[in-house]
């Protein structure tokens, strides 16, 4: 039972870190990025197993944390509310060519960030020629050119 409540309270911990490090923190990898997540699992796999590196232990851990996932995608699916919780909504953080400055830098977003992703994906090369910048739930930024 131990492993099953460590499971459960390492999953949501880290849930609540991650949500709030903000959707294009986790779009945007970096090296050190990838060397703090190498760190953050190894910190995690001993607060998961303890003591105990049974295989019995490390099977009942494994087992807890897709439970757990999967319940959470459940109760996304179920209720608007939860998935909005731990998911988030989608963001305008450009409008007609102006930038949503306060929404941007909550999120961590330059000028430079939207401009990438307009000229990736719909060849734009100024903020002028943008209708609607939208930050996605995933840390993508989905780019609607003026007509």
């Amino acid at each position: 039972m131990e492993s099953v409540l460590r499971g459960a309270a390492v999953y949501l911990f880290l849930m609540v870190v991650l949500r709030a490090s903000g959707k294009r923190a986790l779009s945007q990898v970096t090296t050190f990025d990838f060397v703090l997540l190498l760190i953050i699992s190894e910190t995690t796999q001993q607060a998961l197993l303890g003591e105990d590196f049974s295989l019995t232990n490390a099977f009942i851990v494994i087992i807890t944390l897709a439970v757990i996932d999967q319940g959470f995608s459940l109760l996304s699916r179920r209720w608007r509310f939860f998935e909005r919780l731990t998911e988030g909504l989608p963001l305008v953080i450009l409008e007609n060519g102006l930038p949503l400055e306060d929404r941007m830098r909550k999120e961590n977003i330059s000028r430079e960030d939207i401009l990438e992703a307009a000229r990736e994906n719909q060849g734009l090369e100024r903020l002028d020629q943008i209708k609607y910048a939208v930050l996605e739930r995933h840390g993508g930024i989905s780019i609607i050119p003026k007509a």
